[in-house]
């Protein structure tokens, strides 16, 4: 008993000093925490949420987001409900790495009581913040006037849809902004003029509205207020009406489980273009279980070329679309009198060549009916997507000029082997060069691909 209790005390104290140091270790100052494998996993158990920047030192685009966490992250330390900034080298550290699935630098996650998700959200320092505050705001904000109601949406920024409540209860869509909480803001408006009812397009209460501050557009719903019926809208207006395609916007589409009617034009911000979007628009609010979007040969070819769109074929042209490697074409429903419906059973619209012609703007309206009429009809035929080509991958990777310094390099570096080897050449075996060949799966070396 006389060993047993100096024991314990020292036991106590050790356990004391540990937990002090931890508190220490973690403390929110304001400053990037650089984390590693030794203590990553209790720095995201024990902070509530953490934004963890995944970088390689050699990455060019992680040395230019340095500096805008680095001023970031005391103004999100500074909140009533503190947000954490981190790194990890991963390309060091590749057991984190692999475990939290890194496949390119810089990349960043959330870490909210330790589970993460994927940060889609700007890298601007200001814009950031914005953003992140979103993840500590209150699920429903509660808004007392016209002021409050403005003043909510500006501080929502562009980057999240916004649904707001006029005259309606704050307990009918409570458990649904709890379960939608990364995706939007919420907020109930009890008190409120008819210029606010004006300025948001509603003309009765109780009315739910959606903004996309964004594409500045606005959807009213005006009931049943049954969490079904809510739930179906909320989720119909995470995205415009019409999505335009770009790096950015494919992350969120991956999360919708909707067909995509993708229509591909030659350039996004020409007037025809502009002009069909409009169509777009409309067939949208019309069939609100498919998503429309568009993407033009000029704004990103190589995914446009993914659907066998180019320059030199007609269009604008539009597609069923899974969102993933699979897609559908439809059958003109005036295929023999259709001078734009090929054999492969594409459907393509006529080049407007008088833009301002009544006609023709009635025209692209009646062949995007006729397009989702086929659709529906089950007169579609399937087929997957066309990948880019191996050089056109590698250089949306890591920039055309490497891949020539890369190759340079390499036939240097083989020449220089080839006329000091004086053995003649031997033919292996196809296990011999596989195991020549080996590389470990997860290795991370520079010249890895950049987000």
């Amino acid at each position: 008993m006389r060993l047993l209790f100096p024991l314990l005390v020292w036991i106590s104290f050790l356990i004391l000093t540990g937990s002090s140091q931890g508190e220490t270790k973690f403390k929110i100052d304001g400053k990037v925490l650089e984390l590693d494998e030794s203590n990553f996993e209790s720095a995201i158990s024990s902070i509530d949420l953490i934004l963890v920047d995944f970088y390689a030192p050699w990455c060019g685009h992680c040395k230019r987001l340095a500096p805008q966490l680095d001023e970031a992250a005391p103004v999100l330390a500074g909140l009533k409900k503190p947000i954490v900034i981190a790194k990890v080298n991963a390309d060091k550290y590749k057991r984190l790495a692999n475990k939290y699935e890194i496949d390119a630098f810089p990349m960043l996650k959330i870490f909210m009581h330790g589970v993460p998700t994927e940060y889609y959200g700007p890298r601007k320092a200001e814009l950031l913040i914005r953003y992140l505050k979103k993840f500590v705001a209150p699920n429903v904000a509660m808004l007392g006037s016209d002021a409050a109601v403005t003043e909510f949406v500006e501080e929502a920024g562009t980057f999240f849809p916004i649904f707001i409540g006029f005259g309606l209860d704050e307990s009918v869509i409570t458990n649904l902004a709890t379960k939608y909480k990364k995706k939007a803001w919420f907020a109930v408006a009890k008190d409120f003029s008819e210029d606010a009812m004006v300025l948001h397009d509603f003309d009765k209460v109780p009315a739910f509205v959606a903004i996309q501050p964004a594409y500045n557009e606005r959807n009213i719903f005006y009931g049943p207020f049954e969490e079904g019926f809510l739930e179906d809208f909320i989720k119909q207006n995470f995205l415009p009406l019409t999505v335009p395609i770009n790096h950015d916007t494919l992350k969120f589409l991956k999360d919708d489980k909707r067909k995509i009617v993708l229509t591909l034009v030659e350039d996004e911000g020409d007037e025809k273009s502009q002009k069909l979007i409009k169509y777009l628009k409309a067939a949208a609010s019309a069939n609100r279980d498919l998503v429309f979007a568009y993407v033009g040969v000029k704004q990103w070819e190589e995914f446009a070329d993914t659907f066998e769109a180019n320059k030199k074929e007609k269009l604008p042209k539009m597609v069923i679309w899974d969102g993933d490697v699979e897609y559908l074409t439809v059958k003109c429903a005036m295929h023999n009198q259709c001078s734009t419906c090929t054999d492969l059973l594409h459907l393509f619209w006529q080049k407007v060549i008088d833009s301002e012609s009544i006609v023709h703007e009635e025209d692209h309206g009646s062949q995007i009916s006729r397009f989702l009429e086929g659709y529906r009809e089950g007169k579609t035929e399937q087929k997957r997507i066309a990948g880019p080509s191996f050089m056109g991958y590698i250089n949306s990777l890591i920039g055309i000029n490497t891949v020539y310094i890369i190759v340079f390099l390499v036939a240097m570096i083989m020449l220089i082997r080839s006329l000091g080897n004086e053995e003649p050449l031997r033919v292996g075996t196809r296990d011999q060069s596989d195991q020549a060949t080996d590389v470990r799966d997860g290795d991370y070396r520079e010249g890895d691909k950049e987000d």
